[in-house]
Formats: C-alpha cells, sequence, structure tokens
C-alpha cells in the first residue's frame, strides 16, 4: 500500500493547515511555503497521485477542481492574472505524491519562455 499523503492526513484532520475553502469534492488551502503573495493549493478529496494517474471518470472532478481554482482567484482578487500549475511527477518537481494544483498571482510573471 502506497504511504499517505500529507494532504490525505489534511483532509483527514490529522493535520492542521490554512484551509481556505471545502466541499465534498476538494480543498483549498494556503501553502504552507508561499512562492507568490497569492499561493493557494486546490487539492481533490480523491487521492489521486498525480494528473497522469487520473482517468476518463475523473474528468467531472478536474473540472471542478479548474472551476474551484478559478473562483479561488477570484475571490482572492488575483483573476485578471494568475497562474495554475500542476506538477506531474517527481522529474517535473512534485514532491507530495497526491494530485494538487497551485494556484499562484499577485504579482507580474515573465513570459514563459516556451518558444525559445
Amino acid at each position: 500500500m502506497a504511504d499517505v499523503s500529507i494532504f490525505t492526513r489534511i483532509i483527514n484532520g490529522e493535520i492542521s493547515a490554512d484551509i481556505v475553502f471545502e466541499d465534498e469534492h476538494c480543498i483549498v488551502l494556503n501553502d504552507l511555503h508561499p512562492q507568490a503573495p497569492v499561493h493557494m493549493l486546490v487539492i481533490p478529496r480523491k487521492p489521486l497521485v498525480s494528473l497522469a494517474d487520473a482517468e476518463n471518470e475523473d474528468a467531472p472532478l478536474l473540472g471542478h477542481l479548474l472551476l474551484i481554482a478559478s473562483k479561488m482567484a477570484k475571490k482572492a482578487g488575483i483573476e485578471n492574472g494568475f497562474r495554475l500549475i500542476a506538477n506531474n511527477g517527481a522529474a517535473a518537481g512534485q514532491s507530495v505524491f497526491h494530485l494538487h494544483f497551485h494556484v499562484l498571482g499577485g504579482r507580474q510573471y515573465a513570459e514563459a519562455g516556451l518558444n525559445q
């Protein structure tokens, strides 16, 4: 059996966190080590390891997570400029192996330069 992630432990109430929203499908919390003035994590209650592990049946959940990310960005006043990031796998920087989306904003970001 896989190790229980810190996010599962937060969802189960075993560890406290700065939860700013929750419903039957997900929780949203402020990141403990923010990388921007606004840095929230949108975490599904379902313990998916990563986005690559999602199945067709998870499509409604994934859509819900994106809607919640957008609503939380609006609530935080960053709806006109925020980043939504999901690290997938250790090679991409994923350190907690429970799917989560980072919502970052509150500062100007440079172009990603993906065409360079």
